[in-house]
């Protein structure tokens, strides 16, 4: 069935402007909940009259406006927050923002609050992840490995804490701001990883976050030049960005990094993430900080699409660029990513060895099994691998990577 224009209106509506409303709503009043409930209200009408009505020339304006009203209505109906009403004295604000720091974005600022040291960093990820890029509690619960209702109850007690830390929507000083950059970049990057490969839906990647991501990480390296983390977290967007054509066929179904047509990739990206890539490189022999996480990141990407095939990789610079990563970051997922470089290294054996380490760890993760399944695919333990892809595929949620798992495990030789 096609959806209507009305239907499709609602959908990019949702994808671009969500982020803009709920800022702009958390900066007149000063209230997540509110900003949030009131967007939602704003959508739900949408909804109900756009088919009816006809769509908006400016869907953005219109979504802000009702947004605005709906929340003055529920200010007025609760007589306990009536001077937050006084303070909302004008259905149309037009009177410019006053000055909130060095960060002049909405959206930058929501992240900034959302980010906060008074909460814990998961939460403060979660929760940005909902207001600002406006993903579901499950696809958030998805991207931390924890179940929705988990991840429901660490948003209701962020916000709940910003409301009773009465942490106010602006930017935090000059020498605050660094210390909550690490948050902000994983937020960041969340939101991009969430578009490269979407954990839910019908839609296997979404160009609305990866582009999104992109321009918060564009204006972060604005605000901080001569951060290497905010520099190499933009050049790993971008690598991995730059391959965004090649990823999947016209049906839908993902294509690996070892069988893309690399004639594909965006070469203006490659060239842009390696400059920035060697601009960390020489920073760090100038006397620069080492490479945190998302430089190092970057280094790997950089690695893999300086290779014009799989086969032509330099996967030894790999591993040892994930040897560097472990020693500041040794978590499984990072483990899990080396050992599939070891199998291009030393083969699968090895390599499984590796990966069966992390059975426990990581048994809810669905990649975990994807990889063993291919590794032990390569060495002819076809049972073994097809009970891999069975548990790869219950666990999988991306429509595309369902396809390419699907398929490969009914290519093994039975």
């Amino acid at each position: 069935m096609i959806a209507s224009p009305a239907d499709q209106a609602i959908v990019r509506a949702h994808h671009e402007e969500w982020a803009r409303v709920v800022a702009g709503l958390t900066r007149r009043f000063g209230d997540l909940d509110l900003a949030e409930d009131a967007a939602a209200e704003a959508f739900v009408a949408a909804v109900e009259r756009w088919p009816r009505d006809g769509v908006p020339p400016n869907l953005g304006a219109w979504l802000t406006t009702t947004a605005a009203r709906k929340a003055i209505d529920r200010l007025r109906r609760e007589s306990h927050r009536e001077h937050k009403h006084q303070a909302a004295h004008m259905l149309s604000d037009d009177t410019p923002p006053e000055p909130t720091g060095p960060v002049e974005d909405d959206r930058l600022r929501l992240v900034f609050t959302c980010c906060h040291p008074a909460l814990a960093m998961e939460a403060r990820v979660a929760l940005t992840l909902r207001m600002l890029g406006g993903l579901t509690v499950a696809e958030i619960a998805h991207a931390f490995l924890v179940p929705p209702a988990t991840m429901a109850q660490r948003i209701t007690r962020a916000k709940a804490k910003i409301k009773a830390a009465h942490i106010p929507f602006r930017a935090p000083s000059a020498t605050d701001i660094r210390e909550r950059l690490a948050g902000v970049l994983a937020v960041i990057y969340l939101i991009f990883n969430e578009g490269y490969l979407a954990t839910a839906g019908e839609a296997s990647l979404r160009v609305d976050l990866t582009e999104e991501a992109i321009r918060l990480g564009r204006l972060l390296r604005s605000l901080f030049p001569d951060e290497g983390e905010v520099t190499g977290l933009l050049a790993l967007m971008l690598l991995a960005d730059a391959r965004r054509a090649a990823r999947f066929t016209r049906s839908g179904e993902l294509v690996t990094l070892d069988e893309q047509d690399r004639g594909a990739w965006s070469r203006d990206l490659i060239i842009e993430g390696h400059a920035l890539v060697r601009e960390r490189i020489a920073a760090v022999a100038a006397g620069a900080e080492p490479p945190g996480r998302y430089q190092l990141l970057a280094a790997i990407n950089a690695v893999h699409t300086d290779a014009s095939s799989s086969g032509d990789t330099d996967w030894s610079q790999i591993v040892a660029l994930y040897d560097r990563l472990i020693e500041i970051e040794p978590s499984p997922i990072v483990r899990l990513n080396r050992a599939i470089a070891v199998a291009e290294l030393y083969g699968p054996d090895k390599a499984l060895a590796e990966i069966d380490e992390l059975s426990e760890t990581l048994d809810s993760y669905h990649a975990y099994h994807a990889a063993r399944a291919d590794l032990l695919r390569r060495v002819g333990r076809s049972e073994d691998s097809r009970t891999a892809y069975d548990r790869a595929l219950r666990l999988a949620g991306n429509p595309g990577e369902r396809a390419y798992l699907d398929r490969r495990r009914r290519q093994l030789v039975w």
